[in-house]
């Protein structure tokens, strides 16, 4: 994908692009939440990303749960779809994107926690009530709208 995203790059330069992504949060047996420390920007943020060409949503939030984090997703459930304003966001290379994000819910998963080193730094569980203050700009919303629903979530 990110060929194909650098061959639009060659064309539009850093103006935004329209992205489509899936995320996942993963819900641990306690109801912590899976956080990622990504490289990019160095803030917390979910596992996820860019669907990939004649990707379904689900196969790539299975896909960048198992890159990023490798853990694999066993059932995923849909939280909702986000995007607007609040998704936009400016990368520190410059390069802009509106967001439309797919969010799923993951409490069936396995493997053990391997974080990519080349997208991130850390990868951990944190109780809903202590989830940390730096939040990717763009999952920021996600995570707050969950925390408002968790109830509808929640084993």
């Amino acid at each position: 994908m990110i060929d194909y995203i650098n061959e639009l790059r060659k064309y539009v330069g850093t103006k935004p692009l329209l992205l489509c992504g899936a995320a996942v949060i993963l819900l641990d047996s306690q109801n912590r939440m899976l956080m990622h420390h990504r490289l990019d920007n160095d803030t917390w943020g979910l596992p996820g990303g860019a669907m990939e060409l004649g990707e379904t949503l689900e196969e790539n939030a299975a896909r960048e749960t198992k890159e990023e984090v490798g853990l694999t997703c066993n059932d995923l459930q849909l939280v909702g779809v986000y995007s607007g304003p609040q998704l936009y966001y400016r990368f520190p290379n410059g390069n802009e994107v509106y967001n439309v994000s797919v969010v799923y819910l993951c409490r069936d998963f396995s493997g053990e926690i391997v974080v990519d080193p080349a997208e991130g730094k850390d990868a951990r569980f944190f109780a809903l009530d202590e989830i940390p203050e730096e939040i990717s700009p763009p999952i920021r919303p996600v995570i707050e709208d969950f925390l408002k629903r968790r109830n509808e979530f929640m084993a």
